[in-house]
């Protein structure tokens, strides 16, 4: 992450304890107030993968009040900036390899639960709910969905299926673990896909709703294939 991001999100996130008040207690009553609220919760929302501790989130509200304040640091900055990155680094690794283990449970859950599901040689996990046509979809084509992705907890990070919008795109352009399940149904299919992180967004993650090294879970409904050919039209 660019050291600014960090800075810019740890501002507005802790501009509260400018006032010398608690970020829990500030009361939103004027516009600018929601404006600022609403610019730290997005901004602030890169913090989450640190799982930062209650007394990690206490310094730096006093960093942020020191610095704002004109106070002398406590600390050599010279000796700690270069430790931002590093600690990033060093928790984003950790929170991937959770995220990894639940992964992996998730998926052998999923199978016991599931036992017409099916494992590819590259890790993806599917179960086809409705095999569709024989007319099947290559990775060059164009198609139309619907779909809904939760993480292994539940929680739904994207859905087009909420937004009511179909969505079209080019199979070879989306993550991996979508081009290979998307060719296993034909049009008018639906397929249930657990995507493991190498066939998805990695350990880095698609912040903020996709944490890094997580497994996905997407129900896919495949409405139309448009071969290249048909695109150019």
């Amino acid at each position: 992450m660019k050291r600014f991001t960090l800075i810019t999100a740890v501002l507005f996130l802790f501009s509260a304890c400018n006032q010398g008040q608690k970020a829990g207690d500030v009361s939103l009553k004027t516009e600018d107030d929601k404006t600022f609220y609403s610019m730290g919760y997005m901004f602030g929302s890169n913090l989450q993968r640190l799982s930062l501790t209650d007394e990690e989130l206490a310094a730096l509200y006093k960093g942020l009040r020191d610095s704002a304040k004109g106070t002398k640091a406590e600390v050599d900055l010279q000796v700690y900036q270069p430790k931002i990155q590093m600690m990033f680094k060093s928790r984003m690794e950790k929170v991937a390899k959770e995220e990894k283990q639940k992964g992996e449970g998730f998926i052998k859950d999923y199978m016991k639960k599931n036992p017409e599901a099916k494992k590819t040689e590259s890790g993806l996990v599917y179960k086809v709910i409705k095999a569709g046509s024989d007319k099947k979809p290559s990775a060059e084509d164009t198609v139309k969905v619907h779909y809904h992705g939760t993480l292994v907890n539940g929680e739904v990070f994207d859905s087009s299926v909420e937004r009511g919008d179909q969505i079209t795109f080019p199979l070879n352009r989306v993550i991996k673990g979508w081009t290979e399940g998307l060719q296993l149904i034909g049009e008018g299919g639906k397929i249930e896909l657990v995507i493991p992180p190498e066939l998805a967004y990695g350990e880095q993650g698609a912040p903020p709703k996709i944490p890094g090294g997580a497994t996905l879970k997407f129900e896919v409904e495949l409405f139309e294939i448009m071969p290249k050919e048909e695109k150019k039209k």
